[in-house]
C-alpha cells in the first residue's frame, strides 16, 4: 500500500467540510481533529499536518497546492482510482526530476503526490511545478 511520507504545515480552503473530509479519508488520510461538521479539520500526515478550513471570510476565492512526497508514485494513483477519485493525469516523470501526478479536492485545491526519480540525480533551478 502507497505511503504518504511529509508535507510542510499547510491549511486550505474547504467550503463544504463534509465532502473534503469524506475526500481526504477516502484517500488515506488521518482525522486527528474536526470532522464532517466542523468549520476546523486537521489531518496528521508523519509529523506534520494538513488543515482545512470552512471560514469564508479567511479563504473566499482562494485555492493551494500541497506536494506530498510519497513512498511509491504509481500505486498511490492506483489508490486513489480505486478509491473513486480522479487523478489529473497519469504519473510521469518530470524535468526536475521527480515521478509525479495531481487530483484536485472537492474544493479545487490541487494535491501533487511526487517522488525524486533518483536521489543523486541532479536537479535544475526554477520553479519544481508548471
Amino acid at each position: 500500500m502507497p505511503r504518504i511520507e511529509s508535507i510542510s504545515a499547510v491549511t486550505l480552503w474547504a467550503p463544504q467540510m463534509s465532502e473534503s473530509v469524506a475526500f481526504y479519508r477516502q484517500a488515506g488520510f488521518a482525522l486527528a481533529s474536526g470532522g464532517a461538521g466542523a468549520g476546523f479539520s486537521t489531518f496528521v500526515v508523519g509529523g506534520q499536518y494538513l488543515n482545512l478550513c470552512a471560514d469564508e471570510e479567511g479563504f473566499r476565492g482562494c485555492w493551494g497546492r500541497v506536494i506530498f512526497y510519497v513512498d511509491q508514485v504509481d500505486p498511490m494513483y492506483e489508490r486513489l482510482i480505486r478509491a473513486g477519485i480522479e487523478p489529473e493525469f497519469s504519473p510521469r516523470d518530470a524535468p526536475w526530476g521527480e515521478r509525479y501526478f495531481h487530483v484536485r479536492d472537492p474544493a479545487g485545491n490541487e494535491l501533487s503526490f511526487a517522488r525524486p526519480l533518483a536521489r543523486n540525480r541532479q536537479v535544475s533551478g526554477g520553479d519544481p511545478e508548471p
